[in-house]
């Protein structure tokens, strides 16, 4: 039997539901990763926060996307992640179909430039390329090779140089 996974649209409702998936997928020491720091006083990407549902088990993926601001230009982009899959339900396609949605969705809002920090062979299968070194600056260490970019507009990366911070905090620092 195969299970068709349709991503739908977070509610807040669904805040506590998430919060322990991501904790299930990569522990308390999430936290403490730079990828949190641009989150940190942040407000999700309206539109773009969406969970696959299964009877039994809940929430079994979750995404969310952030905004950002690049560099003295102070370029837009979003920040992907987290995304997390249920360990019960890992390698089925849920990540698959929730980044294909929220990506087209991205675009449709008129979003250029996606950035995250994660496994470049998993995320180049939606696209995803590693940034050109030295051309991002996130605010605390990065494993280069992990750096990732996607532009649903063509040369999107092009206008982007320097410091990523949180949309919230552009102008602060």
């Amino acid at each position: 039997m195969t299970i068709t996974y349709l991503p739908e649209a977070a509610t807040p409702a669904d805040e506590p539901h998430i919060e322990a998936l991501l904790d299930l997928a990569f522990g308390l020491s999430r936290r403490t990763k730079t990828s949190y720091r641009l989150r940190e006083g942040n407000t999700a990407a309206k539109g773009l926060s969406m969970v696959v549902r299964e009877e039994g088990l809940g929430i079994v993926g979750t995404i969310s996307y952030w905004p950002l601001r690049i560099g003295k230009a102070g370029t837009r982009a979003l920040l992907l992640g987290p995304i997390a899959i249920h360990p019960q339900r890992q390698n089925r396609g849920i990540g698959l179909a929730l980044m294909r949605t929220t990506l087209a969705k991205a675009a449709e809002q008129g979003h250029a430039l996606v950035i995250l920090v994660g496994d470049a062979p998993y995320y180049a299968r939606v696209g995803f390329m590693k940034v050109p070194d030295g051309q991002l600056l996130l605010p605390g260490p990065v494993d280069p090779k992990r750096l990732l970019f996607l532009e649903l507009r063509a040369g999107a990366l092009s206008a982007a140089q320097g410091l990523v911070l949180p949309e919230n905090r552009y102008g602060a620092a």
